[in-house]
């Protein structure tokens, strides 16, 4: 597929999907003739994931850290593995202190419900 039917698909624009592959956050694309990037479900599977972990607040360094070696093959599965634990405990923390917010939050409002009720 193409880069339009590819962003249509994925959610992100043209000039998004061209970024992502020029920082090296997904791996090249094939190319067809005269350099038309010619886009394929394992490539629409990386950008899912990219936005996901994107979403989630991954950064742009480790994501693309994972990207590099992952194009490096199977002897880069343990630092790969890494990469996704060390920005799992991250995740984690910043999940903990949201609950924690929103714990408060929720006090509060109940507060403010009995108070004027």
């Amino acid at each position: 597929m193409n880069i339009s039917e590819a962003a249509e698909k994925s959610g992100l624009t043209a000039v998004t999907l061209r970024y992502y592959e020029r920082i090296g956050l997904i791996p090249p694309v094939t190319r067809g003739n005269g350099g038309v990037r010619l886009y394929e479900e394992s490539d629409l599977g990386w950008i899912d994931f990219i936005k996901c972990m994107r979403n989630a607040g991954l950064s742009i360094e480790s994501l693309i850290e994972y990207t590099a070696l992952f194009d490096k093959g199977k002897d880069t599965v343990i630092a790969r593995k890494d990469i996704l634990i060390e920005e799992q405990k991250k995740l984690q923390e910043r999940y903990d202190e949201l609950g924690k917010t929103l714990e408060k939050l929720n006090k509060k409002i109940e507060h403010y419900e009995q108070e004027h009720s």
